[in-house]
């Protein structure tokens, strides 16, 4: 027994203690047996690394669209009727979306030239593209000239999206379109939600004097957050050999939409490009969109961890139709596999 202790318990036991003597002296006792008392084995035993559990939560998706013998798009597809396999091996579908019940939505619009004129036109049928998808779907608005500006960040308001299709007259200035493109795919990285289908709607006129960026690093990038271009070109046109004829696009424009899983479409002609009063209406192209979106399906599992996480590893994933009575059936993956860095962390 401790000094301090013996001196405590002789208090307790003198006749002329006082009954707030006694309280402060048993609150002393208690704490010096607390402070004196042996650490736990608990704390004696270091833990070993082995011991230390870490939960890896690499869910990968991969948007397919499935067609027929005709090329028709098929759109009634459960979850059992498909099977995948990453890197030669089979996985667990945790996650099924068919449709577009989950969609991020981002208009990148052309600030510059006439096309500035034709997209405030089409504010309306470009909002209404927002309601033909699920309630969680939400929608951002960027303008481009030299730089991107986000005039609308993501919401689920489609009031706030109406009114940044207002773009402000400027002097015309260089336009980067692939800057612009490259600054919209890491938009999307403040979102942590993998299962939403993301999407660049890009609305210009398809010319490009100053970007930085080259095309095949936005592809790269949009490949590897799941970001697809839904390209809406707008030309100009010039005289060439006796008639009006389109001003061609800077090279790599087309390929933002067939190399990341979107559509490319073209809107106007030289006729129109004549008539001061011609009015160039989106709304098919906009429905196009949509029903292309529609009849897609998104599967996700859970990546299993590489056995060289020092080394950056591409993984492919095939997408098949599990079910034997419809096995005509055709799967197209949006994108052939994905980038497993070492920290177990996918590339998105």
């Amino acid at each position: 027994m401790t000094l301090g202790r013996a001196r405590c318990l002789r208090r307790l036991a003198s006749p002329r203690a006082d009954a707030s003597s006694v309280l402060l002296s048993l609150l002393l006792f208690i704490l010096a047996a607390y402070c004196s008392a042996p650490p736990s084995n608990a704390q004696d035993t270091p833990v070993s690394p082995d011991e230390i559990i870490r939960i890896s939560t690499d869910l990968v998706t991969v948007t397919v669209v499935v067609t027929d013998g005709r090329g028709r798009r098929v759109s009634d597809l459960m979850r059992d009727d498909f099977s995948v396999r990453d890197a030669g091996r089979a996985a667990e579908i945790t996650h099924f979306a068919a449709g577009a019940d989950h969609v991020a939505l981002a208009f990148l619009l052309d600030a510059s030239g006439s096309a500035r004129d034709i997209i405030a036109r089409q504010r309306e049928a470009a909002v209404a593209l927002l309601a033909r998808f699920g309630q969680r779907s939400r929608v951002a608005v960027v303008h481009f000239r030299e730089q991107p500006v986000i005039a609308a960040p993501f919401t689920t308001d489609p009031d706030r999206a109406r009114a940044a299709f207002d773009i402000p007259i400027l002097a015309n200035r260089r336009t980067a379109i692939f800057d612009a493109a490259h600054a919209a795919t890491r938009a999307f990285e403040t979102s942590r939600d993998r299962t939403e289908r993301r999407i660049v709607v890009l609305i210009s006129d398809g010319l490009d004097n100053a970007s930085t960026t080259r095309p095949a690093d936005v592809i790269a990038e949009a490949n590897a957050r799941d970001v697809s271009f839904y390209v809406i070109h707008l030309p100009l046109f010039q005289p060439r050999d006796g008639r009006l004829a389109p001003r061609r696009a800077s090279k790599g424009f087309r390929e933002l939409a067939e190399k990341t899983g979107g559509q490319f479409f073209t809107v106007g002609d030289a006729q129109t490009s004549l008539d001061p009063r011609a009015q160039l209406d989106l709304a098919p192209v906009f429905n196009a969109i949509a029903g292309d979106l529609q009849s897609q399906y998104v599967l996700g599992y859970y990546a299993a961890k590489t056995t060289s996480p020092d080394d950056p590893t591409y993984r492919r994933v095939e997408v098949r139709v599990a079910s034997p009575a419809r096995r005509e059936l055709r799967v197209r993956p949006l994108r052939e596999g994905y980038l497993l860095r070492k920290s177990n962390d996918l590339e998105r």
